[in-house]
């Protein structure tokens, strides 16, 4: 599994130490939040809701550098708008490396 990384963050940050720290923060408040309610909508089976938050997700998916993943969860937000919950597995998986990831930093 590709590893998550903040180069993408410090690419955008044009060396301004102060904004990426303020961007790991914000992934690091908002990230447990969003899952948390990913895996309260997979409780209410609300295929789309999950979808909504699964959309969501991805974009912090992209920010952490995780092309393959956010291919993964693009994937997956169609399975769940087509009526389908294919590709579950791989996103919690994604979702745990993430978390890792993020508790590390």
């Amino acid at each position: 599994m590709e590893k998550p990384n903040i180069n993408y963050i410090k690419e955008m940050s044009g060396g301004d130490t102060e904004f990426e720290e303020k961007i790991i923060s914000i992934l690091k408040k908002e990230f447990p939040e969003e899952k948390e309610i990913y895996f309260n909508r997979l409780e209410e089976n609300d295929l789309k809701k999950i979808s909504d938050i699964v959309h969501k997700i991805k974009h912090k998916i992209s920010i952490l550098g995780l092309t393959n993943s956010y291919n993964v969860a693009v994937g997956y937000e169609k399975s769940l708008l087509d009526g389908s919950m294919e590709g579950k597995d791989n996103f919690e998986a994604i979702l745990n490396n993430m978390t890792e990831f993020l508790d590390n930093l």
